[in-house]
């Protein structure tokens, strides 16, 4: 069984050691969780994070929590929510009691623009690991979806309502074809 020590401790290091945001942490998770410790199978992790985006609250959090609490129980899922948080929390509350005066630091403006390629990176990583594998539709979905989004102006809550309701659609027409 894994102990709460450990995994607080894998989402200290995970919330230590990322920046970017949530999205940012996700190919980190999934490195530490699923390649490196084996807590869970890559599937059941794609599962986890699809969970972790359909509820409120940052999606690393989210994806803490459940992973947490999938490896042990309602203390495991503390232990990782106290892991993932500590750190931002407290690099937050530093920043905030010295940045004031040190951002027009000309080294801290050049930290921070160098940093921004690499967030887009780790954030890109984890879209195309989703991407691999799925059925040549959802790349057309994706497209569309986009499409709507940005071309049209319409709500990613819309977007995602519609696409929750016709995936249980497909579903349930296919549970009702296999029965049949």
């Amino acid at each position: 069984m894994v102990s709460l020590r450990t995994v607080f401790a894998s989402f200290f290091r995970i919330g230590l050691f990322t920046f970017g945001g949530g999205y940012a942490m996700i190919p980190i998770i999934e490195r530490e969780i699923i390649d490196r410790r084996r807590w869970i199978d890559r599937r059941e992790f794609l599962d986890l994070l699809t969970l972790a985006q359909s509820v409120p609250g940052p999606i690393a959090v989210n994806t803490s929590v459940f992973v947490g609490y999938k490896v042990r129980g309602m203390r495991g899922a503390v232990a990782a929510l106290l892991g993932a948080v500590v750190p931002s929390f407290t690099i937050i509350l530093l920043i905030a009691l010295f940045f004031a005066g040190i951002r027009q630091n000309a080294v801290v403006d050049a930290a921070f623009k160098g940093m921004r390629p690499a967030v887009v990176a780790l954030i890109i990583g984890p879209v195309l690991s989703l991407a691999h594998g799925m059925h040549a539709a959802m790349y057309g979905i994706i497209v569309l979806a986009a499409l709507a989004i940005w071309g049209l102006g319409w709500s990613p809550v819309a977007i995602l309502a519609m696409a929750a309701a016709a995936g249980i659609a497909w579903e349930l027409r296919m549970a009702r074809k296999i029965k049949n």
